[in-house]
Order: C-alpha cells, then sequence, then structure tokens
C-alpha cells in the first residue's frame, strides 16, 4: 500500500502522534546535516546528564553513571514514563514515544535513526542485494551520524550513551521497510567493538576505536571454521609463537564470517596451546593487507543477500606480540563474558523483526480485497492476527525487561539464552505467519515479508545454535543434591 496511507505502518504521521513527556521540534527540520545530528545526539546527552547533579538522589546517581536521562531517575521516571502506552497499546508496534522503558531523550534520538535508515539505507538496499555488499558510504555516514559506537566511550569518538540507546539502533534497522539486514552496524558496534573496550590496552583502543566509530574502520570477528561452530573445542586456527619470540604467526581458515568482505580488523580466535582446547584460545587484531591474510569469495545465502559474509584464509600470518587482545589462553572466558549481548543484541533485533511483519501483514489484510470484502473480515484471518499481537506482546515485555536488566549489569548468560531462543522462535513464526497471510504476493522478493522470512531463519542458528541454547537453559532446571 501507499506509504501516504494512514494504515501504512511505516507512516510517519501514525508514528509520531503518540503523547510525549517533553516535547521538541522535529529532528528532520532542525539536523539537516550529518554532523549536526551527531552533535545534537552528544549534545542532549550531556544535557541530560548535567541534569543529573540536580537531584541528590543515589538511585539518580546510580542511573546516570550508566549514560541514563534524568528521566529515569527514582524522582521522575513516574512523571515522565507514566503516560507512555506500551507498544500494544498504540496505533502500531512502530509507534515512537512508547514503552517505559524509554523516555523523551530516546525519542529524539529514534526520530534521528529512523530518519537515517528511511534515506540513506531503505533506497539502496535493493541493490547491495544483487552485489552482496552495502557501500562504503553509508557506513561513514552512519559514523557522521553517531550511528556507530554509540555507548562508546566519548574520548574514542563514541556517543558515551547506554546501551537502550544502542538498542534503538538495533530496533529502528529492523522498522524501516523491508528490514534492511545489509548494514553489519550492530556487529560491529555492539557484539565485535566491546572486546576492544574490555580487553585492549589504551594504545589499541586509541589506535582503532575512533576510527571505527568513524564508519572508516569495519569489524569483524572470525570464530567460526569449517569444522567449528558452536563447539570452540573445535576451532583449528593457531597462533604460535614467532622465531624470534616477538609475535605470533596464524594458520587456518575461517567461514561464514559477517562484515568479512568489508572489514578492516579482524578479531581472531585461535589456539595458542591447543593440548588445552578451549581453554587455550587466544584472541588477535588482524588488519586486512597483512601478509598471509586473505578473503575469499563472498558467500550467497538463502537471506541476508546484502549483509557480506565471507571466508578468511590465514597462511603464516605474522602479526606483532601488540596484536594479541586481552590476556593469552584466556580467550574463550572472554568470549563468554561477551556472549549475553550478543544474544541479547540477536534477541532485540528479531523482536523487532516481528513486529515489523506483523505490521505489514496487518496493513495487508486490511486493504486487500477478496470476495468482495478486506481480508481482515474473514474471522480466521483477524484471529490469527489476534494470535500473533498476543504472542509479540508477551516477548516484548521479556525483551524489554532483558534490556533492563543489561542497562543494570545483571543479565545473565542463562536469561539472554532464554531470550534469544524465544525471540528468533517467535521471529521465525511471526514471519511465516506474514507470508501465509500475504498469500502469492508474499513469496515474492519485492514484498517486504518475503525479504522477513529469508532473513529470520538464520539468528536460530548463529550466536550459538537454539539447540545450545536449550542445554545451556536446562543446567538451571537441574535440583541438586
Amino acid at each position: 500500500p501507499p506509504s501516504s496511507s494512514p494504515h501504512h505502518p511505516f507512516s510517519p504521521e501514525k508514528h509520531c502522534t503518540l503523547r510525549r513527556s517533553t516535547s521538541y521540534p522535529s529532528t528532520a527540520n532542525n539536523l539537516t546535516t550529518a554532523s549536526g545530528i551527531t552533535m545534537f545526539a552528544r549534545s542532549f546527552l550531556r544535557t541530560a546528564r548535567a541534569s543529573a547533579t540536580a537531584v541528590p538522589s543515589a538511585r539518580h546517581a546510580r542511573v546516570f553513571s550508566r549514560g541514563f536521562s534524568a528521566e529515569l531517575s527514582s524522582d521522575s521516571y513516574t512523571d515522565a514514563s507514566i503516560d507512555r502506552l506500551e507498544a500494544n497499546q498504540a496505533d502500531s508496534f512502530l509507534a515512537i514515544g512508547t514503552r517505559r522503558l524509554f523516555n523523551a531523550d530516546h525519542d529524539m534520538f529514534r526520530e534521528s535513526c529512523r530518519e537515517f535508515f528511511r534515506e540513506h539505507v531503505v533506497p539502496h538496499h535493493a541493490q547491495w542485494e544483487e552485489q552482496g555488499h552495502v557501500d562504503r558510504e553509508v557506513w561513514l555516514k552512519a559514523g557522521e551520524m553517531g550511528l556507530l559506537g554509540v555507548n562508546c566511550p566519548e574520548k574514542y569518538g563514541g556517543l558515551g550513551a547506554d546501551i537502550l540507546y544502542a538498542a534503538i539502533v538495533w530496533e529502528e534497522q529492523m522498522y524501516a521497510k523491508g528490514s534492511p539486514s545489509g548494514p553489519g552496524f550492530n556487529l560491529h558496534s555492539d557484539i565485535v567493538m566491546p572486546y576492544l573496550l574490555h580487553l585492549g590496552t589504551e594504545e589499541q583502543k586509541m589506535k582503532y576505536l575512533p576510527d571505527m566509530n568513524a564508519g572508516k574502520k569495519i569489524l569483524a570477528i572470525a570464530m567460526t571454521e569449517p569444522m567449528a561452530g558452536s563447539d570452540l573445542q573445535g576451532v583449528r586456527t593457531t597462533a604460535t609463537k614467532s622465531d624470534d619470540g616477538k609475535g605470533f604467526v596464524l594458520n587456518g581458515s575461517k567461514t561464514y564470517i559477517t562484515n568479512g568482505f568489508l572489514s578492516d580488523v579482524v578479531v581472531v580466535v585461535a589456539k595458542t596451546a591447543p593440548e588445552k582446547g578451549a581453554h587455550g584460545l587466544s584472541l588477535f587484531l588482524v588488519e586486512t593487507g597483512t601478509p598471509g591474510f586473505d578473503k575469499g569469495t563472498k558467500l550467497k545465502k538463502m537471506g541476508l543477500k546484502a549483509q557480506d559474509t565471507s571466508e578468511l584464509f590465514f597462511e603464516d600470518c605474522y602479526v606483532p606480540a601488540e596484536a594479541l587482545l586481552g590476556e593469552e589462553n584466556k580467550g574463550f572466558y572472554s568470549l563468554m563474558n561477551e556472549l549475553p549481548q550478543e544474544r541479547l543484541q540477536i534477541a532485540a533485533e528479531c523482536q523487532a523483526r516481528a513486529e515489523a511483519a506483523f505490521e505489514e501483514a496487518r496493513t495487508w489484510t486490511n486493504e486487500r480485497i477478496a470476495f468482495g470484502k478486506p481480508l481482515f473480515d474473514k474471522q480466521v484471518v483477524r484471529h490469527k492476527l489476534a494470535e500473533m499481537k498476543t504472542a509479540i506482546t508477551v516477548n516484548r515485555a521479556f525483551i524489554d525487561n532483558c534490556l533492563l536488566l543489561h542497562s543494570e549489569g545483571r543479565l545473565d548468560q542463562y536469561t539472554a539464552s532464554m531470550a534469544k531462543l524465544a525471540t528468533t522462535d517467535l521471529a521465525w513464526n511471526i514471519c511465516d505467519e506474514a507470508v501465509q497471510l500475504h498469500g502469492g504476493a508474499g513469496y515474492m522478493w519485492e514484498y517486504p515479508v518475503a525479504r522477513n522470512l529469508a532473513d529470520s531463519r538464520v539468528p536460530r542458528i548463529y550466536g550459538g545454535s537454539n539447540e545450545i541454547m536449550k542445554e545451556l537453559i536446562a543446567r538451571t532446571c537441574k535440583i541438586e543434591g
């Protein structure tokens, strides 16, 4: 249906009519340049933090130490959030101004994100699908607009915001028309970059992070191998000490590496003590162009067609000792520490994809005429929509709780595993139902639901397969003694 339709799930008129605790002029009218948006984003984050000093509340101080807006203090949370609808109560799951988890500052940032994906990603995505990767220009534009490294400290070129701002970027990419999956921003910023932040030396951080936040250097992480997926003990890539003792020599191959084709820096998982199995793993920062490091062709996939995925090869690839990220032989523990956020990111993205697919199906069934009436008039259709909306709403409550837990440093690996298991299955089921409700049109690539279904399959595999998630969750079910 045309985007001007009042029922269109991506209609800006629909998304901008909810109550706000504070009124702001439209970012579209005031932020005409990418750099302006970045400056504006940093400005309102600094203003929010500065206002925290006016409220002598221990809760307020703790919250601001994580970058929250003043409206999430104990004194103002209720006032700021009491009139915010939950997503299922609004006209659309995609409406701006919903969910008590967020506030007016988040809404402003969300508007700028929505504008970015609408203007700089959606119009080019079909071309990117054909070529198998996005253009580098979109990375630079994202960096200019402050959408990379959102919760990376300002001293390294990030916004210094909290995880909720990062989650807005995750969601808005999925809320854009067709849920464009090409740009690997989230893996770059919120899955790989934390390794540098948490493990890197100050020299490594200053060398890489500013360019990564600017979109000048693209990050990837190389774990998966032809014979090693979820089982890290199966990693065969080795990193042996060089003859001069001043570095390491990498040998091995990696596959299914997201951002691999465009990557400038790769975090490589390799065995430095093969006899120790998974406990002999180490992490290395390897730059594109390093002798002995080669990239294979872009892999053709069932979905995520615009997201570059490739094989990586290391043959007598020498890296200096300074390329070691974290402690030698401690890579396994570092990987485990970062997995909760990775799995939460996958879950939050899939939740947003499910919501976008539902809105597409809702619009279609309300406007598609069959047998002289809208499809929605058929009881079987509207009951299916009711089931879909209920499932999405129940899972949204869980995901928002996980986001809150993570912002407080309390998200454990088991809860994150539940989030990934539940939400990746939800997204697959919702996208499948959306295709069914579209009939033959749903099988056509030009319709967003077709792309959504294809793209929603692999999240049940990467980040640890859902079968592994069940095994992890099951550990909490055993009664000892």
